[in-house]
């Protein structure tokens, strides 16, 4: 057990290494690959935009703020990481 004092996650926080550095998609997916070498997968259905763009519109994409959000000109999509990492919301849509 740790005697260090946890740390107070502000609602927002994203920490440095939560930064986006590529893009990839499969079929159904979308994979985001962070500064730090994690990956997150997340699927197409939660962005409908992205979901009905073609492959090619979907490979025009544009990193922001250094990484803390991604932007597809072309489809005026844009998706914040905090929000990739916060999840679906079953309340939403």
């Amino acid at each position: 057990m740790s005697t260090t004092p946890k740390a107070k996650l502000k609602r927002g926080y994203v920490p440095t290494t939560a930064l986006a550095k590529s893009l990839a998609f499969d079929k159904d997916m979308m994979h985001v690959t962070f500064t730090d070498g994690r990956v997150l997968g997340v699927p197409l259905s939660w962005f409908p935009t992205l979901r009905d763009a073609s492959p090619k519109q979907r490979a025009r994409w544009e990193i922001g703020g250094g990484g803390i959000s991604l932007h597809w000109p072309e489809l005026d999509e844009d998706i914040s990481i905090v929000g990739l990492m916060a999840g679906a919301d079953p309340q939403s849509g």
